[in-house]
């Protein structure tokens, strides 16, 4: 009986971790209008709130005022997810994988997900699996340097640097590179800074050592 319950419930974790991997991970925002998708329910800054140039210290508060919104959004669906299921099915099934990567486990993947469009909603929710007490300091430590590294690294580039790519010179010669390339390069160099910290954590910090 035990075991067939334990069956559902990863049934339905898997189902839930799915769908916050739909919903944080980008993969719906063309539909339905964006409906079940987080970037598109948390919105962007708006453009009457920007400062001449983008700059001072007026427009730097109203900016991070407009973040708490999104960090609450982020955290209150990562709040459903949970109660499905998911974390415990993501660490089910992803820390095989994660773990000899980059030394985090598979609990994380729905935070990670969610790093990749939005710093504030990865930051949260990593915030959120320390303070639960369902990562260690020192992998929060090595999921962070993850995360720093190139931070909502699909929204910047899409938004920022791909239409780049689309530039031609003089002669008529556009990118010969491609959006898949370059964001597997920004990737990689996130997984080499995460197993940096990953060394420097096994060398110099204590499994005693708590976040002061």
């Amino acid at each position: 009986m035990n075991d067939e319950m334990g069956q559902k419930k990863l049934i339905v974790g898997t189902v839930s971790l799915v769908c916050a991997i739909i919903f944080f991970g980008g993969v719906a925002k063309d539909l339905w209008g964006g409906i079940f998708d987080f970037s598109q329910l948390a919105g962007k800054f708006p453009e009457w709130l920007k400062t001449s140039g983008g700059s001072g210290a007026r427009g730097g508060f109203l900016f991070a005022l407009t973040l708490a919104p999104s960090v609450m959004l982020a955290l209150a669906f990562v709040a459903v997810f949970e109660h499905y299921g998911a974390l415990s099915a993501a660490s089910r099934w992803l820390t095989p994988i994660l773990k000899p990567i980059i030394g985090i486990p598979g609990i994380c993947s729905i935070s990670m997900i969610a790093s990749f469009q939005s710093t504030d909603a990865g930051s949260s929710t990593t915030k959120m699996l320390r303070t639960d007490g369902k990562i260690s300091y020192k992998e929060m430590l090595i999921f962070a340097a993850f995360q720093f590294s190139g931070g909502a690294m699909i929204t910047n580039f899409l938004a920022s640097f791909a239409p780049l790519l689309s530039l031609s010179d003089n002669e008529g010669h556009s990118g010969v590179t491609s959006i898949a390339l370059c964001l597997g390069i920004i990737f990689v160099f996130k997984i080499f800074g995460a197993n940096l910290m990953r060394l420097y954590v096994k060398k110099f910090v204590k499994d005693d050592e708590v976040e002061v």
